[in-house]
């Protein structure tokens, strides 16, 4: 007889354990199923061990110019590429066994395997999924899975939400062999730094990676179709980041796109047409292929049941609901924007109004900031410049430049920019945009006043501590009316 669950989340990245717990601490008969390893591909492959590589470029990168803050370090100053990627794994593996820990704590049952939805919940009847031995092939090194609470078998659930993630997107001809073209998977633990590198696709994945790479002393060319890097970023900080980029050492080949891929013994030579129609032959090392990731959306018996598919990934509603009564899907599976924090809030949202919780609001995605961990940080949220003309917004806009900061000063960090978009009529902040350092911690306060609805006033008259980098979110909307103090 199979066992019954209110809840049963396919996948166990951070919205799917996420819900879990959500799931439970409202009172549901909870279980999650995994066919790889506890924390998905953000825990184990993307956000926190990506996070772990940068932060050993960044401490190399300080080392090497310690002379810049009066400090002498002798011998050589170089990077142990075993050392970085077992550091990362480590930090991976401490999170996967806490993941393993709040299953355990809250009563959570863990079904080890790949699953396939072979009903939907009807009526009384609940829906069904059949879950079999794992096809996958458990990338290495990884940290140990835990030990399975319960086998392959049936198992039943009145609503059974999707969490499958998503996956790299890959070209046709130029497709990943782990060798000389790579995902961020291989891209993350590499055996040796090659000497010069191929990227293509400038969003936050590749950017991540060509910084990384970069600082670590590979040759770095990024090839990018659209006419920015960052394209989904404002524009001028776009223009800002590249400029700092470039400094470094980045190459960067805007409105082009890799035509032909060839790979030798132990090179690759990308054909990039250019946007004058010009085809230039770039070699490297390698080629770390970032153009993007679409949902897993295969093998789970979504076709059977009728549940809608567009673009790759499952049609919901902005609680979560498809088409088919009793499955929800969340996260990269459930669309843009790709993110683990929205994951994170989509599923608590999922499954709050399945409880009936009172208040729940749909997921409002112009409110979800987005991150770029490379140096100089992105991050932002909300309408662009561009975006907010575009929708016809008459609008203030405020700057303030880190150079005009005391902190970005002391910390030998004034290169950046803060900029805030404000209706001109109501004073609503409709978005922020900050490139420099630890703007990725600094953008969460704008959030939390878009959330709030707060408008220009309340913003000018909230008291920032001084001396700190966060002082200059405020002095960026005093600027949008004429009135920054401090430029």
């Amino acid at each position: 007889m199979a066992d019954t669950y209110d809840v049963i989340i396919i996948g166990s990245g951070p919205g799917g354990y996420v819900t879990a717990v959500r799931s439970a601490q409202l009172g549901f008969k909870t279980a999650i199923v995994e066919r790889e390893h506890l924390g998905g591909i953000c825990l184990n492959w993307g956000c926190i061990p990506t996070k772990a590589l940068l932060r050993s470029a960044e401490i190399l990168h300080y080392a090497q110019h310690a002379g810049d803050y009066g400090l002498k370090l002798d011998g050589s100053i170089k990077p142990d590429p075993a050392a970085v990627v077992e550091r990362s794994r480590k930090v991976s593996g401490r999170l996967n066994n806490g993941v393993s820990f709040l299953m355990k704590k809250n009563k959570v049952d863990i079904i080890w395997g790949e699953a396939k939805i072979s009903k939907a919940s009807k009526g009384n009847e609940p829906g069904e999924i059949v879950v079999s031995k794992s096809s996958k092939k458990p990338m290495e090194p990884q940290p140990p899975a835990p030990k399975s609470t319960l086998a392959e078998g049936t198992y039943k659930a009145r609503h059974i939400i999707l969490a499958t993630g998503a996956r790299p997107r890959v070209l046709p001809g130029i497709e990943p062999d782990g060798k000389l073209i790579w995902t961020y998977f291989e891209a993350m633990v590499p055996k040796d730094i090659p000497k010069s590198l191929i990227v293509m696709g400038s969003g936050a994945i590749g950017i991540e990676f060509a910084s990384f790479y970069r600082t670590i002393g590979a040759d770095v060319t990024v090839v990018e179709l659209l006419p920015q890097i960052l394209p989904v970023e404002d524009a001028e900080i776009s223009k800002l980041a590249r400029r700092q980029l470039e400094k470094q050492g980045i190459k960067f080949h805007v409105e082009a796109k890799v035509t032909k891929v060839e790979k030798g013994t132990n090179q690759v030579s990308a054909h990039v047409e250019m946007k004058d129609g010009r085809v230039e032959k770039i070699t490297a090392d390698r080629l770390i292929s970032a153009v993007g990731v679409q949902g897993n959306v295969e093998n789970l018996g979504l076709e059977e049941l009728g549940v809608k598919v567009e673009r790759g990934t499952v049609a919901v509603d902005g609680y979560g609901g498809t088409n088919v009564p009793g499955i929800y899907a969340i996260g990269d599976v459930a669309g843009p924007p790709m993110l683990a924090h929205k994951a994170e809030h989509e599923g608590v949202i999922c499954v709050e109004k399945i409880a009936g919780v009172p208040g729940v609001h749909a997921l409002d995605k112009g409110r979800i900031p987005g991150c770029t961990y490379c140096q100089p940080q992105v991050a932002s949220v909300g309408l662009t410049e561009e975006k907010a003309r575009e929708l016809g917004r008459d609008i203030r806009v405020g700057r303030f430049q880190f150079a005009a900061n005391g902190k970005a000063i002391a910390l030998g960090e004034d290169q950046g920019l803060i900029k805030t978009i404000l209706d001109k009529k109501t004073g609503e902040l409709l978005g922020a945009h900050m490139v420099g350092a630890e703007v990725t911690e600094l953008i969460q306060g704008f959030v939390v006043a878009m959330n709030l609805e707060t408008t220009e006033e309340e913003l000018m008259h909230t008291v920032f501590p001084h001396p700190t980098l966060s002082e200059m979110m405020k002095e960026s909307v005093l600027d949008a009316y004429g009135r920054s103090l401090n430029a």
